[in-house]
């Protein structure tokens, strides 16, 4: 029962899926949409951004020093390894997780407070394609700016790596540059830019699965935008999984 729950669920947000990728039918007002959305959800999500990354970034720098490094490393390990997690992990799983929580959630609400208004009904019956019309922007719109919160991400960690070696004293600046520079790969930024591009869609599509199809009054909304929060989540982690594996 359980399993048939699950695989109707995913049956129904393909089919959505679907119908939200169509053609949109006036595209001035879908390119209105989509400024819009990036707005919304990529450009007001900087600021928390770049605030958690950069004490992230001072953090990992601060217990890899102290409880990681020894006389028998060289001086560098802890600017290399901050680097390592920030671009591999942090900046692009991690962070993908937070948004998760701030932009799933919102999404989730508006368009389930528009389901119970009856507002979807409205488009429907002006014969607007709803799911177009309210999904598709939000989609392009997250996975458009995700890249740059990624990079934004990477460099407020590398940041706060610094704010312990000037203000802290931690570790000597020098140190830190030739272990933030040492043996860097170029194709680790492109695979965590490729994974925070696949984690977007799902932050933006999954919400709206159950936003719009909410049932109910305003209780059963704030219960969808929690089960969307905790389901797109789950499907971040399940993903970052497999991607690692394939992208490594």
């Amino acid at each position: 029962m359980l399993l048939q729950k699950y695989l109707t669920n995913f049956g129904r947000y393909l089919m959505l899926m679907g119908r939200a990728f169509n053609r949109p039918e006036r595209f001035r007002m879908f390119l209105k949409q989509y400024v819009k959305e990036m707005s919304a959800l990529g450009v007001n999500s900087i600021g928390i951004v770049l605030l958690i990354s950069f004490f992230i970034g001072a953090v990992i720098c601060i217990q890899i020093k102290l409880n990681v490094q020894s006389a028998w490393m060289p001086r560098f390990v802890t600017g290399y390894v901050t680097r390592e997690i920030m671009l591999l992990e942090f900046s692009s799983s991690i962070m993908c997780l937070i948004l998760a929580g701030k932009v799933g959630s919102n999404i989730a609400s508006e368009i389930g407070t528009m389901r119970v208004t009856q507002q979807i009904d409205a488009l429907e019956i002006m014969g607007v394609n709803s799911a177009n019309f309210l999904i598709l922007p939000k989609i392009l719109g997250m996975m458009t700016l995700m890249p740059f919160l990624v990079i934004f991400s990477t460099a407020s960690g590398i940041i706060g790596a610094y704010a312990t070696a000037y203000i802290g004293h931690v570790i000597s600046p020098e140190d830190l540059t030739i272990g933030l520079q040492y043996d860097f790969t170029p194709w680790f930024m492109y695979m965590s830019i490729i994974k925070s591009l696949f984690f977007a869609f799902l932050i933006t599509s999954i919400p709206s699965y159950y936003g719009y199809t909410v049932e109910g009054g305003s209780v059963n909304v704030g219960k969808s935008s929690t089960n969307a929060v905790v389901t797109s989540s789950v499907m971040i982690l399940f993903s970052d999984l497999f991607l690692t594996q394939i992208l490594s």
